[in-house]
């Protein structure tokens, strides 16, 4: 039986398996999306009750080569307070998007890295600056789950991007230049310096700084994770939605 302990983690999803026990999606640091079975954890006197909850980092040891793995032990690192309100449905986005586009058992330790980034930044914002985390997250996982184009050039020619030109980040065509008048379209010199922070040592942090002033990046994203999760509206956006118009 194949064994992994002292493994960098955080919740994404958890579902009832049987009157005592869940099932939990997690995400890991060296062995990405992986399903674990916690049994006994929804007894009272549970160790595993009060730790296993979203958004929180984690230390978990679990074993077993099966398709679903058995948790041993998960302890809390500690470090950030829990999100809420607006914070906590971001969080909960960022869930939902690794659940759609990540396989299992495909690691992703630059992303794991990104991630845990992106939830301390979360966690201590509100409002509208919440959007550049958002923004910086979406860029980064479509780059690591290999959707997201070269930001430097045409994606159909491969010429380098004017720098006063628009451009517009399309799902089947990548990166084009935009029609006269398009308004969810970046200039040439935004998006190099986009693929600029994406590529710096610590990306989530440049691409953070990159896209604090970028309100026009939030359709383009949205209409490509749209397309490669396959879905016209993701859950956690809808439930954002009925939640404002109430």
């Amino acid at each position: 039986m194949k064994r992994t302990s002292d493994e960098p983690a955080f919740v994404l999803h958890r579902y009832d398996w049987s009157e005592s026990s869940l099932i939990l999606e997690v995400f890991t640091r060296r062995h990405g999306r992986v399903a674990l079975v916690a049994k006994g954890a929804k007894r009272p006197s549970s160790s595993f009750r009060p730790v296993l909850l979203p958004l929180q980092p984690l230390r978990l040891a679990f074993g077993g080569d099966a398709e679903i793995r058995t948790l041993r032990s998960a302890e809390w690192v500690g470090g950030q307070v829990m999100p809420t309100g607006d914070a906590l449905l971001s969080g909960y986005y960022l869930n939902e998007l690794l659940l759609r586009l990540l396989a299992r058992d495909d690691p992703h330790p630059r992303l794991f890295d990104a991630y845990a980034a992106a939830v301390q930044v979360i966690a201590s914002e509100h409002g509208e600056a919440l959007q550049p985390a958002l923004r910086a997250f979406e860029l980064l996982l479509l780059r690591e789950a290999g959707f997201l184009p070269a930001l430097q050039a045409q994606t159909p020619t491969q010429e380098p991007l004017l720098p006063q030109a628009r451009y517009a980040l399309q799902p089947e065509g990548g990166l084009v230049a935009a029609p006269e008048g398009e308004r969810a379209s970046l200039a040439g010199h935004r998006w190099r310096a986009l693929q600029a922070a994406l590529d710096d040592p610590a990306p989530y942090s440049a691409t953070l700084r990159a896209a604090s002033a970028m309100p026009e990046l939030k359709p383009q994203l949205r209409q490509l994770l749209h397309y490669h999760c396959g879905v016209a509206t993701l859950r956690t956006r809808q439930l954002m939605l009925d939640l404002q118009s109430l």
